[in-house]
């Protein structure tokens, strides 16, 4: 029986350290993964920000007119979900009572 248990010490202790190490492991994906979202997240809203304007980025004027208009695009887009989340809290959610 201390043979079995033993074994069984041995076995949850394996168990714990490979636990550790994927959790360590885990928390380096995730971190990449947030990298990659932030990486798409910044494409997209760039391509959308830009897009029919002509920029080129090669002097500090041209780069202060990019600033401005991607934040002038990145406000209208924070302030258009605030519009469509108070119109959604403002709706009527309860269930249909007719008979």
């Amino acid at each position: 029986m201390a043979i079995g248990v033993v074994v069984l010490l041995i076995a949850v202790l394996i168990i714990a350290i490979l636990t550790l190490l994927r959790f360590k492991k885990l928390k380096h994906e995730i971190f990449a993964f947030f990298l990659i979202i932030l990486m798409l997240f910044a494409f997209f809203s760039f391509s959308m920000a830009f897009k029919g304007e002509s920029i080129t980025i090669s002097n500090f004027s041209d780069v202060s007119r990019a600033a401005q208009i991607y934040m002038s695009w990145f406000g209208n887009a924070f302030d258009n979900m605030k519009i469509i989340t108070t119109q959604a809290i403002k709706m009527d959610w309860e269930t249909n009572k007719t008979a």
